[in-house]
């Protein structure tokens, strides 16, 4: 069984709805009590409740390895904000639905919004202007040990006054195959859409320092995240988020197998790498 946080973080207060995002997940930019700005999805949305769960899970265990992705926090809806914001709906085919109240996920908005631009596309021609390129490999690392059903999401984050744009992977909502939690192996899943991302792997050493943090990850360090996890946003299974901790654990000897599978395919992610 799912072992008990030490200390169950406390959860920020939505106070203010912005807009709504993109999405398949539709969430929703709120202004938190801490007064950011959060991406939030709610437990209601159209994909699957353990979406939250997923989102929680992955995020942490991605800053975990010092990868670049947004805070991951535990929001508060009240039932007062959501009946007196009619924005704060999902759409459920055929019809709109209210968002739930209570806890939620919530993503800390990347960058400034007085300030810098974010950009969720930038042309191939500009991938030399990525500051954090050799992020992408690393990122591949946590993609095929989580099981990422969907492609690597990421926003590229350009300051005032500046040439170089700085990468922020976003949406683990798909990390062990979304609502499924379990494992298919596909290659070309958990990879970024275009290679040139990729042009820095020359080899092994190319996917370092995170390759080795995973491998040599403290299974407390698992169990330590996912008792912070709401039990709503697992419906209340304990025994599946057992399960997922001990099968995220057990993958790590898979990693460098799953890689390579993704190398030998017909997209030839790393040409440089002989």
């Amino acid at each position: 069984m799912i072992r008990e946080a030490p200390n169950q973080p406390v959860p920020l207060l939505a106070v203010q709805h912005i807009r709504k995002m993109r999405g398949g997940s539709q969430a929703h930019l709120i202004r938190a009590s801490d007064k950011n700005l959060y991406v939030t999805k709610f437990q209601n949305n159209p994909q699957h409740v353990r979406v939250l769960a997923n989102e929680y899970l992955g995020t942490n265990l991605g800053r975990l390895l010092h990868l670049p992705m947004p805070e991951a926090r535990i929001m508060e809806v009240s039932e007062w904000l959501i009946e007196n914001t009619p924005e704060l709906k999902v759409d459920l085919n055929p019809r709109s639905v209210p968002c739930a109240s209570g806890l939620q996920f919530a993503s800390r908005y990347v960058g400034d919004t007085e300030h810098d631009r974010v950009f969720d596309y930038l042309p191939e021609s500009m991938s030399h202007r990525i500051a954090n390129l050799d992020d992408f490999p690393r990122v591949l690392v946590f993609d095929k040990w989580t099981g990422n059903a969907d492609g690597r999401q990421a926003v590229f984050v350009q300051a005032a006054g500046q040439q170089a744009y700085r990468t922020v992977f976003i949406d683990q909502g798909y990390c062990f195959n979304s609502g499924e939690w379990n494992f298919p192996e596909f290659p070309l899943r958990g990879v970024f859409a275009r290679n040139s991302v990729y042009a820095p792997v020359i080899g092994w050493h190319s996917f370092e320092p995170t390759l080795s943090q995973v491998e040599q990850i403290d299974i407390d360090d698992l169990w330590r995240i996912a008792a912070e996890v709401p039990e709503e946003w697992y419906e209340h299974d304990a025994a599946a988020l057992s399960q997922l901790t001990e099968t995220l654990y057990a993958r790590r000897s898979l990693i460098r197998e799953l890689i390579t599978s993704f190398r030998n395919s017909t997209r030839n992610p790393f040409p440089d790498w002989k």
